[in-house]
């Protein structure tokens, strides 16, 4: 089996600022990850990235938040976009 697109999209919102996502189903998991997926969401502005979370080889789950890098604990898709949009959501709000 190879990877299999679950969902990719890209959003330009009215104040410049990008939300992106991209999952993949993969035939195994990306160490030191268990899951079967590969994602990157990502949201920022003005090239500079505000929130991101991916599972990257030798890292595993992680998101980024500014500056901050910290360990992510995946479950599943549905409540990595639920994190996902609840940090934009909190980053956007002054």
């Amino acid at each position: 089996m190879s990877a299999i697109l679950i969902a990719k999209a890209k959003e330009v919102r009215d104040d410049g600022s990008i939300v992106e996502i991209v999952i993949w189903e993969v035939p195994t998991p990306v160490p030191p990850s268990t899951h079967l997926y590969k994602y990157r969401l990502y949201y920022g502005a003005a090239g500079i990235c505000r929130i991101r979370y991916d599972n990257e080889r030798g890292k595993g789950d992680h998101h980024h938040y500014g500056d901050r890098e910290e360990a992510y604990i995946f479950t599943t898709i549905e409540q990595l976009l639920i994190d996902f949009e609840n940090d934009v959501n909190e980053w956007r709000t002054p």
